[in-house]
């Protein structure tokens, strides 16, 4: 193929993989995990994927292509055959793709078993380490986790909703461990504006200080009060004379 390799089975043998229990895609094998930064990120070690990036289950296939010419595939995809006899189909529920061409997979996306879009891990600054996780729901990104100071764990999480975000929570103490997420910072946005900003001083879980764009605020009054009609008896304006 002129752009690059491709192992594809055909649905008829992904058919008798599952009826048979005992057919796997090509692979390398399931790299072992690693306690690193992507571990911390709730997946394996950069590059390994998850469970459903293993073609090794029965019924699973993949796919390499190698887009830049190298002579080194740069995306892998995973296929999973669902259905039985004629009605089998190939479903992807993931991808992976080597950004830099240095070995690893820097972006890896999962899908559920109607090739919609659960979640997807990433090497922003492609230091080795996976630092930004995206939450999808119904085609949309609901939630970014990162890592913004590089220490392995996650301190952010943006909560999105219509492609914009709605409210952030900062662990800016590093107070979280492992499952258990401790913010001491919570941000709420207007327009991608954060107009309201909440603070724990003390990590208690509460917030000790507020702080308001209050040129925000001042506006969105003005806003207001400018849509509002006039109270009961209260003559409007006369239009100007021409």
């Amino acid at each position: 193929m002129k752009h690059g390799k491709q192992r594809m089975i055909s649905a008829y043998v992904a058919a008798a993989c599952v009826a048979l229990g005992a057919c796997g895609g090509s692979t390398k094998g399931k790299a072992k995990t690693a306690h690193d930064r992507a571990a911390a990120l709730g997946t394996d070690a950069k590059g390994t994927g998850g469970e459903r990036c293993d073609a090794t289950h029965a019924g699973r296939e993949v796919s390499e292509y190698d887009t830049t010419g190298d002579g080194r595939p740069d995306v892998r995809k995973v296929y999973m055959a669902l259905g039985d006899g004629a009605d089998v189909r190939l479903v992807m529920i993931c991808r992976e793709t080597d950004v830099n061409s240095d070995g690893k997979k820097d972006v890896i996306r999962y899908y559920d078993d109607d090739g919609r879009s659960l979640r997807e891990e990433a090497d922003r600054d492609l230091d080795g380490r996976m630092d930004i996780v995206k939450v999808f729901q119904d085609g949309q990104v609901v939630r970014k986790e990162l890592d913004e100071n590089h220490d392995g764990k996650i301190d952010t999480k943006i909560f999105m909703q219509s492609g914009k975000p709605l409210r952030a929570e900062r662990d800016l103490a590093g107070r979280s461990k492992g499952d258990a997420w401790h913010p001491d910072r919570w941000e709420y946005y207007e327009e991608d504006r954060i107009v309201r900003m909440g603070t724990d001083l003390d990590g208690d879980a509460r917030v000790d200080r507020w702080d308001r764009d209050l040129e925000w605020k001042s506006e969105a009054e003005q806003q207001s009060a400018a849509l509002e009609p006039p109270a009961e008896g209260e003559a409007e304006a006369p239009a100007p004379a021409k």
